[in-house]
């Protein structure tokens, strides 16, 4: 009763409650509006961006940074183990000259939790802890950055880590629990971009794939006992399609390699094809390799690698070449050798498993050309 008569003795009271229990219900609804507004948007420029993750990654970066409060942040993919920037807003100055020198997380970071399997790493004080004294990156983000406060949000894809979305603010002040939410919100949105862009050009790749294949079976049709228009086509999709600028396909005798068809700029097109027939002297050499029944040579630095071992042949074929990063195929019918592609860049990019796949179904081509012929 007591309460009763406080209550309706104290009008003035009661409204101011009610104003206020409106006001946060008012306030509730405006950042649940904002949220919605925000994943929206970023949605929009997935859908009107497809593949293409730049305008995506900087869409996110700009709602996180203007709904959470961040004075600056960065997205990273992860790639063979390393973490590399590929979308930021806000840098500093100095921080934005030191970014491109990064040095990679060590263990003693936030970086390392997320490894493990952190869904989210929050640090309220970047100056806390052994990792201000021990990782040169923290240091930076502090006295370049003038960070001080620090969230970290995995992109995952299952159980795949995909990269960080990483926010700073330049005071200490922790990120609520709202958003923390709504920045792993944002970290999901990444995560569908990326997946939409993987599958397009996945997609992408299947089609072009499919379309040389037939393009080659065509000229293979066309050209009936003409192996030279065929091989040219061969290897200028091979050469194309797993993106190496230069590309020889030589046929083989029994004792010699002879070049049949090169790919490349004229200069050295014109040398590869004055290459006269070589013999395979060092069983080391890639070509040796090949003869003595290996399916695929790769190279990752052909002038750095095994150079004290290196054979007299294959060293004038690199430094006349240019060659850096490159992959030898075997052509084999029924098992006999009958000639290989290698296709290379002059510089240091190692080919991929699905290119050096590519290269290798290609290869299958001209030995369908042989069996076709008969030969």
């Amino acid at each position: 009763m007591s309460a009763t008569r406080d209550s309706t003795a104290n009008p003035e009271q009661r409204i101011a409650d009610l104003e206020r229990q409106l006001a946060e219900c008012q306030a509730e609804r405006d950042e649940a509006l904002e949220r919605e507004t925000a994943t929206a948007e970023v949605l929009q420029v997935i859908n009107s961006s497809p593949g293409d993750l730049a305008p995506v990654f900087d869409a996110i970066l700009e709602k996180a940074l203007e709904r959470c409060g961040g004075d600056f942040g960065y997205l990273q993919t992860y790639e063979g183990e390393r973490f590399l920037p590929v979308a930021w807003r806000g840098l500093p100055p100095r921080f934005a000259e030191y970014m491109p020198r990064m040095d990679q997380p060590g263990p003693s970071t936030s970086y390392a939790r997320i490894l493990a399997g952190a869904p989210f790493v929050h640090v309220t004080d970047l100056q806390e802890g052994d990792a201000y004294r021990t990782s040169p990156l923290r240091r930076a983000l502090i006295e370049l950055g003038g960070a001080r406060t620090s969230i970290l949000i995995a992109l995952r894809r299952d159980d795949t880590l995909l990269g960080t979305l990483v926010i700073y603010r330049q005071e200490v002040r922790a990120f609520s629990d709202k958003e923390i939410a709504l920045l792993q919100n944002f970290a999901t949105q990444a995560v569908i971009a990326m997946e939409n862009a993987r599958l397009l050009t996945e997609t992408r790749e299947a089609l072009e794939q499919q379309t040389a294949t037939a393009e080659v079976l065509q000229v293979i049709n066309s050209s009936p006992g003409d192996l030279a228009p065929v091989f040219d086509s061969i290897l200028e999709k091979a050469t194309r399609l797993c993106e190496a600028p230069f590309g020889v396909l030589r046929t083989w005798d029994g004792a010699h390699f002879h070049v049949i068809a090169a790919q490349g700029d004229p200069k050295f097109t014109e040398w590869a094809r004055g290459y006269g027939p070589f013999a395979p002297a060092d069983p080391s050499s890639p070509a040796g390799r090949i003869v003595s029944g290996e399916e695929v040579v790769r190279f990752a630095d052909a002038p750095g690698e095994e150079a004290d071992s290196i054979s007299p042949g294959f060293r004038t074929l690199v430094e006349a070449s240019g060659m850096r990063s490159g992959v030898n195929v075997a052509l084999r019918k029924d098992g006999t050798l009958r000639g290989n592609v290698t296709v290379f860049r002059r510089e240091v990019l190692p080919f991929s498993d699905k290119q050096i796949a590519l290269l290798q179904n290609f290869a299958a081509q001209a030995v369908l050309r042989w069996k076709m012929r008969g030969s």
